[in-house]
């Protein structure tokens, strides 16, 4: 199979049935996505697919044929990406920092589409699962990524 990933091509071979998640992190190398829950609910394994958000553990490895996937590796090359990760850790947003790079991917679409996001705007996109409960640090970084 030929993947797309953050602008590059990488030819992998693995079961199609794969979750696309141990795809991009086992067979590509790419490790920022992370494997949380593995039920769909934490949203720790958020990618990019076409520019959608997508949880990667519920996709398929042959899913990932066709498609521009980008990973939390990938936001270095996005101006938003890169402020968003600043702001993280300006405001020492993660704590453990296991569901930040779901929460990068995730604030980065809601910052792309709604430049200065309310807090409602941003507590509705975040549906990620924090264990160490950062929200209020989270809501602060994308506030600061802003301009806020």
């Amino acid at each position: 199979m030929t993947y797309n990933v953050n602008g590059k091509t990488y030819s992998i071979d693995c079961d199609p049935d794969m979750p696309l998640l141990w795809a991009i992190r086992d067979v590509v190398g790419l490790t920022g996505t992370k494997y949380g829950c593995g039920i769909e609910i934490c949203r720790a394994c958020t990618v990019w697919i076409d520019g959608s958000p997508e949880k990667s553990c519920e996709k398929k490895a042959r899913e990932g044929v066709g498609v521009r996937i980008t990973t939390v590796e990938g936001l270095a090359n996005d101006p938003v990406g890169q402020k968003l990760q600043q702001a993280f850790i300006d405001v020492q947003a993660p704590q453990c920092g296991y569901c930040q790079s779901g929460m990068l991917m995730v604030a980065t679409k809601l910052v792309r589409s709604k430049p200065k996001p309310t807090d409602a705007d941003i507590d509705a996109a975040i549906g990620n699962i924090c264990a160490c409960g950062t929200y209020p640090r989270v809501r602060q970084a994308i506030k600061k990524a802003t301009g806020q």
